[in-house]
């Protein structure tokens, strides 16, 4: 039985004009992100090509000429154009209308894909180094607002209820431990991206280039990704990246909303400054917290990419599907990511405490009753269930006559002892003000982690010296890929002015 024919090799006709206008268009609007790492990825291999003596040297430093003249070229003035494809074919078009079937060495040993797969890796580790930074004010920013208010007492909340006393430092420095704990994701993601997949081929190498190495250092790469098709097709370690973006800016999230509510005429604990506000065009008394809205939507924004991005993903493997959408949304992320991360540390910074209103706040509930069931348990020996009981009753009857927390007495104590036990335990004439003053509450919280000003102070210390640590790390990261960079374009200019012959 004869088999059947079937249609193969390249496509004759042209792109239809609804291929460009979606796909390519997609891909070419990406080319910003990808135009700088397309550039050193080409002066890399080319400069590959030519110690290995695969490509004549003529031909190397014409090709070296014309990148080095289109590395100083921006973006938007190259002429990218989706009626070609991705970004790479644009590129292809320019380079064969300049130099001709020498532009064609640029294949040797390389797929399409595997130059913007680099150039992909290059943007993002970039923008995670510079996410990081951003990261590094917004908590040493934080850190200096919880340093202002180390004895700003508040009550604190859960469920937007108050639940115990303590200060605005104490509260304002849980916000730095989990965008820390971000930033060493970040970085953790840096060193998985921060891997090279040149000499990958499409998934099984290429006979010209069995050494990988020289194009990974040449381009700051810590390593090669080891398996070769797991090196064009990789794309776990966006996902993680995307992921700690999410998560970055949901805890910023959490603490715009917090201040949003806050900035409320109703609570009046924070006020904004004016360059983080926006005015009703209707209601002149209107001061919107414009910039929290801006950082909430942002992190569902992120979230939206996350999981869009994972929808994409699990198509089956070597699919293009899996990586096109990533050239464009792990770029966006992360640039939306420094941006909101930026607009939150200048909110922070500028940030007003109203510590009067916060303390009044403190004097209007009833704080204290979880200290005071802890006393009575110390006290009398009870059981925390009973104490429990007995305190409920008691502010129960309190809130209903009009009479603060800090204003429970031991009498009022064994009148609920007595109602809900059948007899009293004996509070009456004890000193409360160990369980009733929120002060000497908060002082009492001296342990790790507490609210207690000198527990704070010693963990402010520790955040600031987690944020230096941040800068020196990625201090030193940006170093070593400037160093590399400078590096790669000193030889491309040499070996440009090298006589015929010679392979530098």
């Amino acid at each position: 039985m004869t088999p059947p024919i079937r249609r193969s090799g390249p496509p004759q006709a042209g792109p239809s004009q609804e291929l460009i206008d979606s796909g390519f268009a997609l891909e070419s609007a990406d080319a910003p992100f990808l135009h700088g790492g397309l550039n050193l990825a080409d002066l890399a291999h080319v400069l590959d090509l030519l110690r290995r003596e695969i490509v004549p040297a003529p031909a190397a430093r014409d090709l070296l000429r014309l990148l080095l003249e289109v590395q100083q070229m921006p973006a938007e003035d190259f002429p990218y154009d989706p009626s070609f494809g991705e970004p790479y074919n644009s590129r292809e078009h320019f380079f064969v209308q300049r130099l001709g079937k020498v532009a064609g060495w640029l294949h040797a040993g390389r797929p399409r894909r595997e130059a913007a797969r680099i150039a992909l890796r290059i943007h993002v580790r970039d923008r995670l180094l510079e996410l990081v930074e951003a990261v590094v004010q917004l908590a040493r920013q934080t850190t200096a607002l919880a340093a202002r208010n180390i004895d700003t007492l508040m009550p604190d909340q859960t469920y937007l209820q108050q639940a115990q006393p303590s200060t605005f430092g104490h509260y304002v420095l849980s916000f730095v431990y989990p965008v820390i704990r971000d930033a060493h994701r970040l970085l953790g993601e840096f060193d998985d991206i921060n891997r090279s997949p040149a000499g990958a081929g499409c998934v099984n190498g290429t006979r010209l280039l069995d050494d990988r190495g020289f194009v990974a250092a040449a381009l700051g790469f810590d390593e090669v990704i080891e398996h070769t098709r797991d090196a064009m097709w990789e794309i776990d370690g966006f996902i993680h990246v995307l992921a700690s973006a999410a998560s970055l800016l949901s805890t910023q999230s959490k603490l715009a909303e917090d201040l949003e509510i806050w900035s409320s005429s109703e609570f009046d604990f924070v006020d904004l400054a004016d360059a983080y506000t926006r005015s009703s065009i209707l209601m002149p008394q209107k001061r919107n917290p414009y910039s929290l809205s801006i950082v909430r939507g942002a992190s569902g924004v992120l979230i939206g990419r996350l999981t869009g991005f994972l929808a994409v993903a699990k198509s089956p493997s070597a699919r293009s599907d899996n990586l096109i959408f990533a050239y464009g949304e792990v770029p966006r992320a992360l640039d939306l990511a420094i941006r909101v991360t930026r607009l939150m540390t200048g909110v922070v910074r500028t940030l007003h405490v109203n510590a009067e209103r916060m303390a009044d706040g403190l004097d209007a509930g009833y704080t204290q009753a979880t200290d005071l069931s802890e006393f009575i348990v110390q006290r009398c020996g009870v059981d925390y269930r009973s104490a429990y009981e007995v305190v409920g009753r008691a502010v129960r009857e309190a809130s209903r006559h009009g009479i603060a927390g800090r204003d429970i007495t031991g009498v009022m104590l064994d009148e609920a002892a007595t109602a809900e036990t059948g007899k009293p335990w004996g509070l009456a004439a004890m000193d409360l003000t160990s369980a009733l003053d929120p002060r000497v509450i908060i002082e009492s919280r001296k342990g790790t982690g507490g609210a207690a000003p000198s527990a704070v102070a010693s963990m402010i210390r520790q955040c600031e010296q987690d944020a230096d640590d941040l800068a020196d790390v990625v201090r030193q990261r940006r170093q070593v890929l400037d160093r590399a960079e400078e590096e790669l374009l000193d030889r491309a200019r040499c070996t440009t002015g090298e006589v015929e012959g010679t392979h530098g």
